[in-house]
């Protein structure tokens, strides 16, 4: 592989005061800071993405829609070779914002590589494992390990600001090694 490979860090919370966009700011300093790949935010919350309604099944829309913010939310996820989920925990499960972009798109992810940055009170354990079970439909070849933020350990005490412990720079080196040498290994 001659080029860089370009890896999405995906901030899937749209809420107005997010934690994630200060994680995913930490992500990207990290990331940009080993040069061996070139990084960019994808914003989920930045394409104002409607419900997904559509009748045409995102596998049949040979990523061509109507609707500009889909079109633009897939020439994003297009453009990548892999990607950073950075995802919240809510009720245990996916968050709903993050989970209806994904809908909207099909080819867009497949064969694609993933890892994950969780944010809860348990380090998005269940959601990870939820975004296991979706991605693994598109053949999307989801790399281990996971970094786990916890709320508690991770952020001040108003859970306000994000601080991480010591040795998350660690799992999240982990991470991003395991995301460039996947790509690396399926594009040979």
């Amino acid at each position: 592989m001659t080029n860089k490979p370009k890896i999405g860090i995906v901030l899937g919370s749209v809420r107005e005061v997010r934690l994630g966009e200060q994680i995913a700011q930490w992500v990207l300093e990290h990331a940009r800071a080993r040069g061996d790949a070139d990084y960019t935010i994808i914003d989920v919350k930045s394409f104002d993405l409607p419900l997904f309604t559509s009748q045409v099944p995102p596998m049949m829309a040979n990523k061509q829609y109507d609707d500009p913010r889909v079109q633009a939310w897939s020439d994003a996820i297009d453009s990548q070779d892999g990607f950073v989920f950075v995802t919240s925990e809510y009720d245990h499960g996916i968050p709903g914002a993050f989970k209806n972009a994904t809908d909207h798109l099909f080819s867009e992810f497949q064969n694609k590589t993933v890892g994950f940055v969780g944010y809860s009170g348990d380090g998005a354990i269940r959601a990870v494992e939820q975004w296991r079970t979706v991605l693994g439909s598109w053949s999307m070849h989801v790399v281990y390990p996971p970094v786990q933020l916890i709320l508690v350990t991770d952020t001040t005490a108003d859970m306000a600001t994000f601080t991480p412990v010591d040795r998350r720079d660690v799992q999240l080196a982990e991470t991003l090694d395991a995301v460039v040498a996947s790509i690396a290994a399926r594009q040979g």
